[in-house]
């Protein structure tokens, strides 16, 4: 008798980016704690992959995880896929039983939200293994209570964000910028470094838009010089007072004719905005050959946001 192989077991893959913050200007805390922002994001096609697959009834959420630093990765609750997946199945009433294998592609806490696309691709990912239906506004919704960079890792591209980075609009852009950043070992903590910039600050005012016109411009024109010489982040200061080595990591960019560089995000990674993908490459060669990084990546934006995979 000819023995039937078992059904496989019904997965989905997603793949979401990761970020650099062409401008991210910050505004005093609210009474809510959190500071206005208006930035501007590019989705970079540094990436992340989240398998999630059927498991039996009642075992819960399963997570693991591979990858450059995969080892500083929760596999608890806290981890922002594990609560995109509760929070799904919550919201739309069925059991949070799934086993996600995240594969890591965006550098561990250094300011490029890897975590936030890990989420974003969860949340698509659950979605589809669930059928659960929903919208991408639907989506975007939830993305916005799990943090505030995970509705543009939905989205990808490049958008500007307002309210707590969660508001997007797409913005226009034309052609392929090459970027390459420095990441360190050790993370800066986020709170941290606002808190320092909250201390720094001399009258911080509500941020405008206005103020990146020139960037907005540049990359409606597709061009990278006007764009390097935009680049902005009110942030760079407070992660410098925490991290003075990164100053040597801005230098060394700077010295090897980087269109334009600055600290991403919170940090501790450095962005470096770069003539070519060649030109890319001869950055990362000296980031390292300075010692000015503990690893070097090399990618381009804008990039697709979370999205299915066949």
């Amino acid at each position: 008798m000819t023995q039937l192989a078992a059904a496989p077991t019904p997965s989905v893959r997603v793949r979401a980016p990761g970020k650099v913050n062409l401008s991210l200007r910050v505004g005093a805390p609210q009474d809510d704690g959190y500071h206005p922002l208006v930035t501007i994001f590019q989705a970079v096609a540094l990436v992340e992959e989240v398998t999630a697959r059927q498991v039996p009834e009642g075992a819960g959420v399963q997570l693991t995880v591979e990858g450059p630093q995969s080892e500083r990765v929760p596999l608890d609750e806290t981890n922002l896929a594990h609560r995109a997946a509760v929070l799904l199945a919550e919201r739309v009433g069925v059991a949070a039983d799934v086993a996600l294998h995240l594969a890591k592609g965006v550098p561990v806490a250094g300011g490029m939200a890897g975590g936030s696309a890990d989420a974003a691709a969860t949340l698509v990912a659950c979605d589809a293994l669930w059928a659960t239906g929903l919208s991408r506004d639907d989506l975007l919704g939830l993305a916005a209570e799990l943090g505030s960079d995970v509705p543009f890792a939905l989205l990808g591209h490049t958008a500007v964000g307002t309210g707590r980075g969660h508001l997007l609009t797409p913005a226009m852009t034309r052609g392929e910028f090459h970027w390459v950043f420095a990441t360190r070992d050790d993370g800066l903590s986020t709170p941290e470094v606002y808190g320092r910039f909250d201390e720094q600050a001399d009258g911080a005012h509500d941020p405008e838009l206005s103020e990146d016109t020139a960037l907005m411009q540049a990359l409606r024109a597709g061009d990278p010089h006007a764009l390097g010489a935009a680049l902005h982040n009110d942030l760079q200061d407070a992660a410098l007072s925490l991290r003075p080595d990164l100053e040597r990591t801005l230098d060394v960019a700077r010295e090897a004719g980087a269109l334009g560089v600055l600290v991403s995000g919170s940090g501790p990674s450095v962005a470096a905005l770069a003539r070519s993908r060649q030109h890319a490459l001869a950055i990362a060669a000296t980031w390292t050959a300075e010692g000015a990084a503990d690893a070097v990546w090399c990618t381009s934006g804008p990039a697709p946001g979370a999205r299915l995979l066949a």
